[in-house]
């Protein structure tokens, strides 16, 4: 089976979610609705959550007109009296450079202020910027202490780096069994890239037994995800009938998800993969398992 060689960097979660991580379960919902003036009020008499509740509404657009500029403004109000998730969503939206001027650094002071009070998306932001030393100074071993902090919290994304740094030795002993655990608490989360890894560990055998079933079935989590490694990788499991009956329908399917997917080397390997498989079809199959995969690729644009 084929998995990319590249288990580290591109493998790991890096977006950093701006607003949803730190979403009030109070303002949800609240799309098209004025701001509440009595939350406004408090904002203004120096509430810190009633700051951090009006800048949100400005950075999601909802019960305000969109503006991240203003949502920076009443977000760095909350900052400034130490609330955690302002810090976050502040030190987010300057890394990002939206409303504010981009600047690394600044950035993480303010997630590493968040992370300190122990807000769970801030640690897995600030083990990033500890990976990719931005910021900060690259430093795997800090990254990973953060992406484990957030990982005892259930974060998904935080388990999947810190599997990664397992699996590949960085900034940690290299621990197969421990990555398979933490792709595992992921994956059962739903996080496709998790899934994918940990396919990829039954199929190899790595901190795991070798179950070529087991990996088919995690393949196909991710693979129904759109994650095109592991569409790629079901595909071949049956054309050869490794984990799942040979079945050339389902392998071309799967195979030509992959190619669709793919750009570069990687889809022109899926892509005679594909035709191969597809030589084994008669007109009628192959028709079929052409216009199953269009279907699916139109449904994901919807």
């Amino acid at each position: 089976m084929v998995g990319l060689p590249e288990v580290g960097g591109l493998m790991r979660f890096w977006r950093l979610v701006l607003v949803l991580a730190a979403l009030s379960p109070g303002m949800a919902g609240a799309q098209n609705k004025k701001l509440d003036p009595h939350l406004v009020k408090k904002a203004n008499g120096g509430d810190a959550q009633s700051q951090f509740l009006v800048g949100q509404a400005y950075a999601t657009g909802t019960g305000a007109g969109q503006n991240d500029a203003t949502a920076a403004q009443w977000y760095q109000k909350a900052a400034d009296q130490g609330y955690a998730q302002a810090e976050f969503s502040l030190g987010a939206m300057i890394l990002a450079g939206r409303g504010v001027e981009q600047d690394p650094q600044r950035a993480a002071m303010l997630l590493n202020r968040a992370a300190q009070q122990g807000l769970a998306p801030a640690q897995l932001a600030l083990g990033g910027l500890y990976d990719r030393g931005q910021g900060v100074p690259q430093n795997h071993a800090e990254a990973a202490g953060w992406y484990r902090k957030a990982a005892l919290q259930g974060l998904a994304e935080a388990e999947l780096n810190l599997g990664v740094m397992y699996q590949t030795g960085e900034g940690v002993p290299q621990d197969f069994t421990q990555a398979a655990d933490l792709y595992r608490r992921a994956a059962e989360q739903g996080n496709a890239t998790a899934q994918f890894n940990l396919g990829l560990l039954f199929d190899n055998g790595e901190g795991v037994d070798k179950d070529y079933a087991q990996a088919a079935a995690w393949y196909r989590k991710a693979a129904e995800q759109g994650v095109a490694r592991a569409q790629f990788n079901l595909g071949a499991m049956y054309a050869k009938g490794d984990g799942v009956p040979v079945n050339f329908v389902e392998a071309y399917f799967w195979l030509d998800l992959a190619a669709n997917s793919w750009s570069g080397t990687h889809q022109q390997e899926a892509v005679d993969v594909r035709d191969k498989v597809g030589a084994r079809l008669s007109t009628t199959d192959l028709m079929a398992a052409k216009q199953r995969a269009k279907d699916w690729l139109d449904s994901r644009k919807k």
